[in-house]
């Protein structure tokens, strides 16, 4: 299996998909729904971490469970690696192609199958959008909390895949607390059903606990059952305004020491607000701002006043040069707006970027941004930072252009120096995008031996021959 760094050289060599398998997968999924053309493949040659490219042999759009069994089946009996894709949002290079392999894209799967309004329940297509599904759900008055930053683009088999989270997991929590069934097709094609509703009192082996999160390499969701909520009652919003990043770090540690439960707290830095604010994405933060910081509070409305004016306080305290708070659904959505879509405006900086994901304790927070600057200057990168500061999960966007050898080679080293920083200080490597081929080699930085072996032997449990998703997770 070629590493990471081999992967993105030139001379990595696609093999052609045969025109007999080609038409067998025709005659499953329809004429124009088998990509081959050259031209077509380069699209689907990486996700969201672009420093890694590989250029698939084809690519396979599905639209039913039946489907992805068929053409699953007919990859298997072929031996030809299958790479699982949703919108290709993902940044640990998850979806990426491998040279001999095809990618089943789960595009055409985008149908909401049921809502469920007595008991809260939605089951969806894996192409669904996660945002598509809150809207669906609006009028019954629920909503699916998990909410990635790319909401409006990533899709939920993707975020079972990677087991999303997003800004409000601080209060709600993972995708793994919503889903409670999935279907499944596996390696070979079997169809099978882990979980669903009314399973719950079964004593049984959780095995929708054992598949959200394996990033593609144990089969591909088909049908997504998920928990809904009520949609709360009233919402806070505050942006404070900090001239360091220090301050708006002393605000978080007061805030959560406070004893309030935020649903959301994010930063974003100096150089992640001149980026957005130079781009159509521009919320009003002012660009000489240190960092800003979005605190939301939401439930019902009694005691949410209250809860803001101390959030207020503390930002106060830690001397914000300003602290606004949002009152209408339009100034909320403003105040989101320069976080939200923070990795989008990165491009105005940069061709190439790679997010990493670490989380570490709230408390080591200030050393660690602070090392990460330093990082930064020791290999001349330029780290955006983005985060979500209420459970410690980073965001360092490092800044490149992966066509600088140079440059690409001390990305590479400055990215494992973060890592093992925020190990050391009692974090882990990913909170919230997954492994896959970015932080493979990472995962002895908090794996021994016998860990890997066991998350070996559960995967071959799945997928024996070893031909879905190949090379990613497990070094």
């Amino acid at each position: 299996m070629a590493t990471p760094r081999e992967l993105t050289i030139s001379s990595v060599m696609t093999q052609t998909l045969t025109p007999t398998i080609a038409d067998r997968l025709r005659a499953i999924v329809g004429q124009n729904h088998v990509i081959t053309h050259p031209d077509r493949l380069v699209a689907y040659e990486s996700d969201g971490l672009t420093a890694y490219r590989v250029v698939p042999r084809a690519v396979v759009l599905p639209e039913t469970t039946e489907q992805v069994s068929r053409v699953l089946a007919v990859l298997h009996g072929e031996g030809i690696d299958v790479v699982p894709r949703g919108a290709g949002t993902g940044l640990s290079g998850g979806a990426l192609p491998t040279p001999d392999g095809v990618i089943v894209g789960t595009a055409r799967m985008n149908r909401i199958l049921s809502i469920d309004e007595q008991d809260r329940l939605a089951t969806a297509q894996p192409g669904v959008i996660n945002a598509r599904l809150t809207e669906a759900t609006a009028p019954y008055g629920l909503y699916y909390a998990p909410d990635p930053s790319s909401q409006s683009a990533c899709t939920l088999g993707g975020n079972v895949a990677e087991n999303s989270g997003g800004p409000h997991c601080l209060k709600y929590g993972v995708t793994s607390r919503y889903v409670t069934g999935l279907t499944v097709v596996l390696a070979d094609g079997e169809v099978v059903r882990f979980g669903g509703a009314g399973t719950e009192a079964v004593p049984s082996l959780d095995l929708v606990g054992l598949f959200i999160g394996s990033e593609g390499c144990f089969g591909i969701a088909t049908e997504i059952e998920v928990r809904l909520l009520p949609a709360p009652e009233g919402v806070r919003t505050l942006l404070g305004i900090f001239d360091t990043m220090e301050a708006a770090g002393r605000a978080v540690t007061d805030i959560m020491a406070s004893g309030l439960m935020p649903a959301a707290v994010e930063i974003v830095d100096h150089a992640t607000i001149v980026a957005v604010e130079a781009s159509v994405f521009a919320a009003g933060y002012p660009i000489d701002a240190g960092a800003a910081l979005v605190i939301e509070f939401d439930g019902t409305e009694a005691g949410l006043d209250d809860d803001a004016d101390r959030a207020e306080q503390c930002c106060v305290a830690a001397d914000a040069r300003e602290v606004r708070r949002a009152t209408s659904e339009e100034e909320r959505l403003g105040l989101w707006k320069g976080r939200k879509k923070a990795f989008g405006a990165m491009g105005r900086i940069a061709p190439d970027l790679l997010v990493q994901d670490a989380t570490v304790p709230r408390t080591r927070l200030p050393e660690v941004l602070a090392r990460i600057t330093e990082i930064g200057q020791e290999y001349d990168l330029k780290i955006a930072n983005v985060f979500h500061a209420g459970d410690g999960n980073l965001h360092p966007n490092i800044l490149f252009d992966r066509q600088n050898a140079d440059e690409l080679d001390r990305v590479e080293k400055a990215s494992r120096e973060i890592m093992s920083l925020c190990v050391s200080v009692g974090g882990t490597i990913t909170g919230e995008h997954g492994v896959g081929v970015d932080k493979r080699g990472y995962m002895p930085l908090v794996h021994n031996e016998v860990e890997l072996e066991m998350l070996r032997r559960a995967r071959w449990v799945f997928d024996p021959n070893g031909n879905l998703n190949p090379g990613k997770v497990l070094p």
